[in-house]
This record gives C-alpha cells, structure tokens and sequence, in this order.
C-alpha cells in the first residue's frame, strides 16, 4: 500500500488572450476556487496587464493534473513553468485561490521594486527567478493579512 502523494508547487506565467475586467476576474476565482476545494488545491492568482503568475500546490498527481488542463485553457497562452518542486508543507494552506489585484502604480518606484513580469519572460538567470517568484509571494501574502 502506498501513502498519499506527495506535496508539489508549481509557478507558471502566461499571457491572456483576451482582457480580463473585474467581473471577467471574479468569475474565473470562483470557477477556479470551487474545483479547487473540490481536488484540495490551494495557491494564488496574479493579473496585471493581461499577464498572470499562478502558485497551485496540492497532492502532486492532482496538481499536474489540473496544470495539464490550464496548459490548454485557450483564455491564455505561453504558458511558461517557472518553479516546479516538492513541497513539505502548503504556503497557502487557507487559501483555496488567492488573488491580489495589483494595480499600477504612477509614483517613482524605488530601486528593486518589481513592477512587472516582463523579465520573467526572458531566459533569466533561474535563481533571479526564484527570487522573484518569492518575493511575489511573500508580497501577496504580507497584502493579505494587511487586509484581513
């Protein structure tokens, strides 16, 4: 008898296919929180600029499962996985989706700051990758407990 699968994350970046309003956005979480609580996944959602930066971690059988699926989802393209491992424990283990609007900001932004995923884009540097897909997280997880 074999135990239960073993925790995967996967990060991936694509780019819309269409522009997504608010009401576009909302159905998509709800779509997506509702067959998430279904199949125990959790993670984030990301949408600026007609990009999106998604986190799904859950058991790994069912995490490629459903990356298989939003690989094929023709409401986006060049679907790119930037970070891919096992996890021993859920970074977002309340959240069936999260999701942080990020809007742009007109202010001079200071040196480092990440207002953009274009450079995930590019054939970087992987852990100037990782870097970045941390901080977009801790970030999205620091706003929502401002919020909440």
């Amino acid at each position: 008898m074999t135990g239960p699968d073993p925790l995967l994350s996967i990060v991936y970046i694509s780019a819309a296919n269409q522009s997504f309003d608010d009401a576009d956005l909302s159905a998509l979480l709800e779509q997506s929180r509702a067959s998430n609580a279904e199949k125990g996944l959790t993670g984030m959602l990301l949408y600026r600029g007609g990009r999106f930066v998604q986190v799904l971690e859950g058991p790994e059988g069912v995490v490629r499962d459903i990356f298989d699926v939003i690989r094929n989802d023709p409401r986006h393209s060049g679907v790119r996985v930037m970070m891919e491992e096992p996890i021993t424990e859920r970074r977002f283990r309340d959240w069936t989706m999260g999701f942080q609007p990020m809007t742009v900001s007109t202010e001079q932004l200071p040196d480092g700051f990440r207002n953009t995923f274009d450079d995930l884009d590019e054939d970087a540097d992987p852990t100037a990758t990782l870097r970045a897909i941390r901080e977009l997280s801790l970030w999205f997880r620091v706003r929502s407990a401002q919020r909440g």
